[in-house]
């Protein structure tokens, strides 16, 4: 199943061993070499300081949050060694430039949506300006046309052009 941007943030993360809420989401820590959601940092709700909710501590994904085992599942940033190099980069998503292999500006991504058990980014949906939102309204682009992820911009295959094995690039303007 696809989750929106706005159901992974803001969302409460529960102690399996004490059924209580440990933290809340605050943003994400996106691989962009990938488009993996590697963690979130959180908002710890008694010290109110900044931790890190490691995608693979979350045992379960339920409507009221993240489940984890306890606080054991919750570190600092400094702590993160692995993850040093991805958390520095700082890498945003939201409002992000898209473009076109061939330079045409298609927008700025509004919303994406990651599949729940893998974490990976799916979808990109991408608000065009406002001449353009009157004809087509906001574009889906699927992860497998993402060309280049660079900090200024996303390179997207050319719509409606044939990709390498010969089909369509599937974008769709959405209602």
């Amino acid at each position: 199943m696809l989750l929106l941007s706005k159901s992974l943030l803001n969302t409460p993360v529960l102690s399996l061993q004490t059924g209580g809420q440990l933290a809340v989401t605050t943003r994400l820590i996106l691989n962009p070499n990938n488009l993996k959601i590697e963690g979130f940092y959180c908002t710890d709700r008694f010290s109110k300081q900044e931790i890190v909710l490691l995608a693979q501590e979350i045992r379960d994904m339920v409507p009221r949050g993240f489940v984890v085992d306890d606080n054991e599942s919750l570190s600092s940033v400094e702590d993160l060694v692995r993850l040093k190099d991805i958390v520095a980069l700082q890498f945003e998503l939201m409002g992000k430039l898209v473009v076109t292999v061939s330079k045409n500006r298609l927008g700025k991504i509004d919303d994406y949506a990651a599949d729940d058990a893998t974490l990976f980014i799916q979808k990109l949906y991408v608000g065009q300006n406002l001449l353009k939102s009157f004809s087509g309204g906001q574009l889906s682009i699927d992860r497998s046309n993402v060309v280049e992820i660079t900090n200024r911009k996303i390179v997207v295959e050319d719509i409606l052009k044939p990709t390498k094995n010969g089909l369509p690039v599937q974008v769709s303007p959405m209602a």
